[in-house]
C-alpha cells in the first residue's frame, strides 16, 4: 500500500530538496520532540529512576526486533555499525584454508575488521566484482565455495543501491557451513528484512539513516548460538546479571544477562538517544516497511525513467527500490555538486555515482526539480 506524502511530519525547510537519506535522515518532528523531552528530563537527574536505566532500552529492542521479525532477546544496542562488526569479528573463527567474501567497494566499516581477521588467521579476502550484465547476487554466489568461511555483505551497495538477495546468499552459506554477516545500514527501515528467512550469524545497522533515528545509536542482531558463549568486546557492568540492583554492583559476577545483552555497549541506556530512536521506530512500524519500500520505489522508478529519457547512465539497473545511482565522471560530479549546492538540492556523490536516496517526504516535484538542474 502506497503512503501519501509525509513531509509535514519532518523538519525540512521550505525550498529544500533533500534526497539524501542514505547519508542521514532529517528528523521526524516526533523524534525531535522526544529528544527535547528527554533532554528536559536529563536536566533533573534526581527524577531518573533505576528502571529508567534499563526499561526504555528493552522497549527499543522490542521495536527493532519487530522490524526484522526477530526476538528482542537477540538484539543488542551498540554505538555504530563498526562496533557491531567488531563484535561479529570477535566471535568468528577462521583458519588459513578459508576465505572471506566481500563486495568490491564495500563500505569500509564492513571491511577493515575483516582485514584484521585476515591478518590474524591467514584467511584470504575474496573481493567480488560484477561482470557486465551480472547482478551482485549472481557474482557473490559464484564466489561461494567449500573454502568460504565467511560471507559479509550489505543488502544493497552503498554507492548506488545495487541489490543483493540475502535469502539466496544465506541459503548458500548455510549449505556449506560458512558464517554470514550483514551490514544493513543502507536498507533496514526502507527494505523488508526477515531474519527467519535469512538466518545470518550477525546483522548490524546504524540507526540514523533509513531507521530515522539519532546519530550514535546502532543495532546488533546475534543468532541464538552466540547468546550463551559469545564474547563481547568490552566488559560493562550494565550487561552483567543483577546489574539492576545498584546496591550490589560490587558483588562482582562473571554471569551475563540472557540473550544478546552480553553484547550491549557500555553506556547503552543513553537517555536521550533511546527516546528519539523509540519515536523513530514507532513511526516506521506504523507506516510498515513494505509500504515504505513500495512508496519510495515509485519515486526511484520516476528517476530511472527520466534518466533514461535523457540518456544518463544508471549505475546499477538491479537496484533496491529506495536507492538509485547515476554514473558521471569526476569532472561532471564536481560541476553538478556545485550547481545543486547553489540551489538547495541535496544528494550524495559516492565513487562514480550520484546517489539519490528519497523518502516519504519527497514527491514528483522534487524529482523534476533535481532533473531541471541536472
Amino acid at each position: 500500500m502506497k503512503i501519501s506524502n509525509q513531509k509535514a511530519l519532518f523538519n525540512i525547510d521550505e525550498g529544500v530538496t533533500y534526497m539524501n537519506c542514505a547519508n542521514m535522515s532529517p528528523n521526524l518532528k516526533s523524534v525531535y520532540e522526544a529528544g527535547i523531552a528527554a533532554m528536559s528530563k536529563r536536566d533533573a537527574p534526581w527524577l531518573i529512576r533505576t528502571q529508567d536505566w534499563f526499561e526504555p532500552a528493552e522497549e527499543l529492542k522490542s521495536l527493532f526486533a519487530k522490524i526484522i521479525n526477530a526476538e528482542s532477546k537477540s538484539i543488542a544496542l551498540v554505538p555504530s555499525a563498526s562496533y557491531g562488526i567488531a563484535v561479529a569479528k570477535n566471535n568468528i573463527h577462521l583458519d588459513t584454508s578459508q576465505e572471506i567474501v566481500v563486495l568490491d567497494q564495500q563500505y569500509p566499516s564492513n571491511v577493515y575488521a575483516w582485514r584484521e581477521l585476515s591478518k590474524e588467521t591467514g584467511a584470504k579476502i575474496i573481493t567480488v566484482k560484477k561482470q557486465n550484465g551480472q547482478s551482485w547476487t549472481e557474482a557473490v554466489l559464484e564466489n561461494i565455495n567449500q573454502r568460504t568461511g565467511l560471507v559479509t555483505i550489505p543488502n544493497c551497495h552503498w554507492t548506488n543501491g545495487g541489490l543483493v538477495d540475502l535469502e539466496l546468499i544465506g541459503a548458500k552459506t548455510k549449505e556449506i557451513g560458512a558464517k554470514f554477516v550483514i551490514d544493513a545500514s543502507q536498507s533496514l527501515g526502507a527494505l523488508p528484512i526477515d531474519i527467519n528467512r535469512i538466518k545470518p550469524d550477525f546483522l548490524v545497522t546504524v540507526g540514523y539513516k533509513w531507521l530515522l533515528g539519532p546519530y550514535g545509536l546502532a543495532y546488533l542482531y546475534a543468532d541464538e548460538k552466540y547468546h550463551d558463549a559469545g564474547e563481547p568486546i568490552e566488559y560493562t557492568w550494565l550487561n552483567k546479571n543483577g546489574s539492576e540492583d545498584f546496591t550490589k554492583l560490587v558483588d562482582y559476577t562473571d554471569a551475563y544477562k540472557p540473550g544478546a545483552s552480553r553484547f550491549d555497549a557500555g553506556g547503552y541506556p543513553s537517555f536521550i538517544n533511546i527516546q528519539m530512536a523509540k519515536a523513530a521506530l514507532t513511526q516506521i512500524l506504523n507506516w510498515g516497511v513494505e509500504n515504505i519500500q513500495e512508496t519510495i520505489s515509485d519515486l526511484t522508478m520516476q528517476i530511472s525513467r527520466l534518466a533514461n529519457e535523457r540518456s544518463f547512465n544508471i549505475a546499477d539497473e538491479n537496484h533496491a527500490g529506495h536507492l538509485i545511482g547515476l554514473k558521471f565522471n569526476e569532472e561532471k560530479i564536481k560541476e553538478i555538486s556545485a550547481r545543486f549546492a547553489r540551489n538547495n538540492i541535496y544528494i550524495s556523490f559516492r565513487g562514480e555515482s550520484m546517489r539519490i536516496a528519497p523518502h516519504l517526504f519527497n514527491d514528483s516535484e522534487d524529482i523534476h526539480r533535481l532533473f531541471e538542474y541536472l
